[in-house]
């Protein structure tokens, strides 16, 4: 049966329909054939299943008396056979007739459910500055699972680039122990400059100008001239304000993430700077 979930796949569009499609998202390939019994009772479980999970994984059929090749590419030596693959490879699989409990298990390790997948969402958004959607991505997550360390901190980035310093104050205070606590803090000195910045007293000096038209660049978004400026400051006096211009890049840095272009750039030339 084919549906918006379920594809039956041949040798001639396999490289398509599994191994490519495997790197959007899993691909579990029930390897069957028509005089397989035990294949006529596992594969409506199968396809249950897959309808059940809304597209977090692609079902697709194959029968190994029409595509005999694949199955000795795959070392498919009894039926039937269940293989998944991500990312092009085979990651697990299974033989013979199972319980439906265990082949949902299966799935279960295999792809992601709603809910992370909403926590993948918020982390893509926040690497693509778009800071407004990925707090909605973060809230309906954390609606699901409250408390959650990764998810808590994502809400933290996204509503702290959006000025929503009350948020932020509560996140950090309320925020469980956890491997993302550390990161929390690295992000503090940040928030306590973009928070306390109205409180200072104007700048007599050209660098805290400068200080200030720079946390005046993040409150607008304009991250890539923000950094510039910081740097300069930092070129000028490596421990400005007592290590808090440095500190306010470091929490820049783990607002967009280690992988984040402007993170690899502005990283290199900080330590150029600084050593």
């Amino acid at each position: 049966m084919e549906s918006q979930y379920i594809k039956v796949v041949t040798e001639a569009d396999f490289e398509y329909e599994v191994i490519a499609f495997s790197n959007q998202i899993p691909v579990i390939v029930d390897f069957w054939a028509e005089w397989c019994h035990p294949c006529k009772t596992l594969t409506p479980v199968l396809e249950k299943i897959t309808e059940d999970s809304k597209g977090s994984f692609r079902l697709a059929e194959l029968n190994v008396d029409d595509n005999p090749n694949l199955a000795l590419r795959y070392n498919v030596r009894s039926i039937p056979n269940v293989k998944a693959f991500r990312d092009g490879q085979v990651v697990s699989e299974f033989l013979g007739l199972q319980p439906e409990a265990r082949v949902r298990e299966f799935v279960r390790n295999l792809a992601p459910n709603q809910i992370d997948l909403l926590l993948e969402k918020g982390l893509s958004q926040v690497e693509a500055l778009n800071w407004l959607e990925a707090s909605k991505s973060f809230q309906q997550f954390l609606n699901k699972s409250p408390n959650h360390p990764a998810g808590l901190l994502g809400m933290l980035k996204s509503t702290l680039m959006q000025g929503d310093y009350s948020q932020v104050k509560k996140i950090i205070i309320d925020f469980p122990p956890s491997t993302e606590y550390a990161q929390m803090q690295v992000i503090q000195p940040l928030f306590d400059a973009l928070r306390n910045q109205e409180t200072r007293i104007e700048p007599d000096n050209p660098i805290e100008a400068a200080y200030q038209n720079c946390l005046n660049l993040i409150r607008r978004g304009n991250l890539p001239a923000a950094m510039d400026g910081l740097i300069d400051i930092l070129r000028q006096d490596k421990h400005y304000h007592d290590d808090e211009v440095r500190k306010v890049i470091l929490g820049l840095f783990e607002v967009l993430g280690n992988n984040h272009p402007l993170t690899r750039q502005y990283r290199q030339e900080l330590a150029m700077v600084l050593f």
